[in-house]
């Protein structure tokens, strides 16, 4: 007879989809009050005349298929278009303080915000203000700072193209280049490491070469969560067999089996799909050791081979052709020993030999990954290495290969395509001077780690957000919130309330705007925005819905309005013209970026267009004209995982989650319900440190800067199937024990995947 499991942990023994994504999809309708009209707009997702679902990037069958929607996409869409609705009588009747209290589930779901408001600090309360009120207030704090770098421009990846050509054109006429956005803190290490190894920071495949593969491999990556129709294609991939082999820590549901809802046959006999052929729980932190094993079996086998007098199994004509560095790489991974692969990676020799000959024997692989890949201090360091070992093999530019960083928001990549970046290339500049007659500043602006800093020491005294969640999405929140509290002026453009708008400035402003399923009418008529998916594919979005209310902007119409009282007439930007049809903004942006040719024309056609993808065609834009093999010194990650007494920690997102948004208290895959104030570990590190399941136990980050001060308390340990030494707990709950200091030094990206932790029994 088992032992008790802590309260709310249950077996969950049922594949991932099936009928319980569906039950799921109905109570959601259910919970947001519109079972008709959530119907109606589900199967308007993804549709040539359609919107663009607002959650994942994951593309659509040439955004043409009559059903495409998934499980948390329909939560991402009835979560925006609920029936229920926080108006100005909604905060009259709750002080900020009261909110305060609340949990972040229950601030969202109090429904769409429906006129812009300002917060009274003597009744502690947010008031309505008119539009041109809050524009002129904006104004007036951002024309008197001393130096324009002293205010904070963040972006969410929600955003459309339109609206984030329109800001960054907006902060760039003020005079910055602060966008701290939300790339920095999921694949900035993609859009750093990958342009130094293959001249793009992108990903190489389309959706169509997933029919060509001979092999797929995962890494860090929950699919069946964060990017449920992925699973349409893998589980396609898996049925013609296809080997597919994952990397993770934990055991994810969807990736062990699946059932599709689309399938008649599989929800007839409530059957599934095998999903991975091979699943290997590698300690975390220890992807790097993974891959140079795997690297290290290959040159072994090539070697064998060509022993033999056979041609051996790199594909040296590629590698002559079209890279420099391998010499370099071969010496760092033949030095690099065995013992050390093991132990760093927690898999065995033979495991990942096994890897290695699934890799020579196929002829074409894609490698995807994702956050567990780019969340580690040696994030950047990763994704090159997937980079190389892709290579060694030519699986870089051809059909059915390449790599594919699996993103999470559906416009996170575009708005970087746009224009949304701190550090502008030559390229942005020469077109902004081009569209507009100005030259914006060359300086690197600030990335998200380096707002937080600076706004926590007083030297950036505005904040701007274009969506998201800011400050519960980033780490270390003591440092955080106390920053984000002291800033002359916090604006949040948003949806719904969220903590973010909580953490009041002496002046603070939320601005309701349109989210992807509304009608989006303009001076010229409904309009439709565009976003890019993971696969570099730009598409059209127009919402249908009648708006939460009158007083509810369009994202654009509030940048513009922001900007013209802002900057006047400065530089002589129309932005009433521009907004009045998007058109306009789309003319604008493809002559900053002249790979957007013939935008208006192509974002028409179903399905849109491709942009192109240089190393999609084995042409290298890096500074020598070839792919480049990269090292990586070492295997460790981090020196303080060296301390015996310190566990790994990861961050995950619940079933009922996306990214900061929390739908609901359950993980069903994992077998969690109603709560969320756990940490899973090894039974038997639990055991070494004297507790057992269920037992109520204190974390403690030991981050670079003050080790140990950062601490959550009073959560529950579970027992589960992770490697030992390993842990796992939710975002953003977890971001209490990451130092704010604690990231990538490449690309800024906080070690959310990589966390060194103590564990004790609580105090209490």
């Amino acid at each position: 007879m088992e032992d008790k499991r802590p309260e709310g942990i249950e077996k969950y023994d049922h594949p991932a989809g099936g009928w319980d994504a569906l039950k799921a999809v109905a109570k959601t309708l259910a919970h947001q009050q519109i079972i008709a009209q959530g119907t109606m707009t589900l199967l308007k997702a993804n549709q040539p005349e359609g919107f663009d679902c607002p959650g994942c990037a994951w593309p659509d069958p040439k955004h043409t298929s009559s059903f495409e929607f998934c499980e948390n996409g329909a939560k991402a869409i009835t979560w925006e278009s609920t029936a229920k609705r926080s108006g100005p009588e909604f905060f009259e009747k709750h002080s900020v303080s009261e909110l305060w209290g609340w949990p972040d589930h229950k601030l969202e779901d109090a429904g769409r915000l429906t006129a812009p408001l300002r917060y009274n600090s003597e009744s502690d309360r947010y008031q309505p203000i008119e539009w041109d009120d809050a524009f002129s207030l904006i104004a007036q704090e951002l024309n008197k700072l001393d130096n324009p770098d002293e205010a904070e421009f963040y972006t969410s990846g929600r955003t459309s193209n339109e609206a984030a050509f329109l800001y960054q054109l907006f902060v760039r006429a003020f005079g910055t280049n602060n966008f701290p956005d939300c790339s920095n803190m999921c694949h900035e290490a993609t859009s750093v490491g990958l342009p130094k190894s293959i001249g793009v920071g992108k990903g190489t495949v389309t959706l169509e070469d997933f029919d060509h593969a001979d092999a797929i491999f995962s890494f860090g990556h929950n699919p069946g969560t964060n990017h449920p129709r992925m699973m349409t294609t893998l589980h396609n991939a898996a049925r013609r067999g296809v080997p597919i082999v994952v990397f993770n820590p934990l055991k994810e549901r969807a990736l062990e089996r699946f059932a599709a809802p689309q399938d008649p046959v599989e929800m007839a006999t409530l059957s599934s799909t095998q999903i991975a052929s091979a699943y290997h729980q590698l300690r975390t932190g220890g992807d790097l050791a993974a891959l140079k094993g795997i690297m290290k079996a290959v040159f072994a086998l090539d070697t064998a081979n060509r022993a033999e007098g056979g041609p051996g199994l790199l594909d040296r004509a590629f590698i002559a052709e079209h890279t420099a560095g391998f010499e370099a790489l071969y010496a760092d991974v033949d030095q690099t020993s065995w013992e050390n692969i093991t132990f760093v990676s927690g898999l065995t020799k033979e495991a990942l030999e096994s890897v290695a000959r699934i890799y020579v024997k196929a002829s074409n692989v894609i490698i995807c990954y994702g956050m567990g890949i780019t969340q580690h201090t040696k994030g950047t360091e990763n994704v090159q290495q997937i980079a190389n070992l892709l290579m060694l093999r030519g699986n870089m530019g051809r059909q059915g290969a390449g790599i594919a960083p699996i993103r999470g928001h559906s416009n996170v990549q575009g708005d970087r395509t746009v224009g949304i970046t701190e550090i502008p290339n030559k390229a942005l500049l020469d077109g902004m001077e081009r569209a507009f007659g100005f030259r914006p500043p060359a300086e690197k602006g600030h990335n998200a780690i380096e707002c937080i800093e600076a706004i926590a020491a007083g030297k950036s005294r505005v904040l701007i957000c274009l969506g998201g969640n800011l400050a519960v999405a980033m780490s270390d929140p003591a440092v955080t919130f106390e920053g984000m509290r002291k800033l002359d002026l916090a604006v949040h453009i948003a949806t719904k309330l969220n903590r973010s708008h909580l953490l009041t400035a002496r002046a603070s402003l939320i601005l309701p705007c349109l989210g992807r399923t509304d009608l989006d009418t303009q001076a010229s008529g409904p309009q439709a925005v565009t976003v890019e998916d993971s696969m570099s594919m730009v598409h059209a979005s127009r919402g249908f819905l009648k708006p939460p209310g009158e007083m509810v902007k369009a994202e654009p119409a509030i940048v513009a309005g922001i900007a013209k009282a802002t900057l006047g007439n400065r530089y002589g930007i129309d932005w009433e013209w521009l907004i009045a049809d998007y058109d306009r903004i789309r003319d604008k942006i493809e002559q900053v970026f002249p790979d957007f040719r013939d935008f208006n024309h192509r974002v028409r056609v179903p399905g849109g267009f491709r942009l192109d993808v240089a190393a999609s065609f084995r042409r290298w834009n890096t500074e020598n004209g070839k792919a480049n093999f990269l090292v990586s010194a070492g295997l460790d990650e981090d020196p303080l995982i060296a301390n015996p007494e310190a566990l790994v920690l990861t961050t995950i997102r619940s079933h009922d989650q996306y990214n900061t948004t929390i739908y609901g208290m359950d993980d069903r895959y994992r077998g969690v319900f109603g709560r969320r104030d756990v940490i899973f570990m090894n039974r038997e590190d639990l055991t070494e440190r004297g507790l057992k399941d269920g037992d109520r136990i204190d974390i403690r980050g030991l981050g670079a800067e003050d080790p140990g001060k950062r601490l959550v308390q009073g959560f529950t340990a579970v027992a589960y199937n992770i490697p030992r030494g390993s842990a796992a707990g939710y975002y953003p709950e977890m971001n209490a024990v990451v130092a704010l200091g604690h990231h990538d030094p490449l690309s800024g990206t906080p070690s959310y995947k990589g966390v060194p932790i103590t564990i004790s029994a609580a105090n209490g």
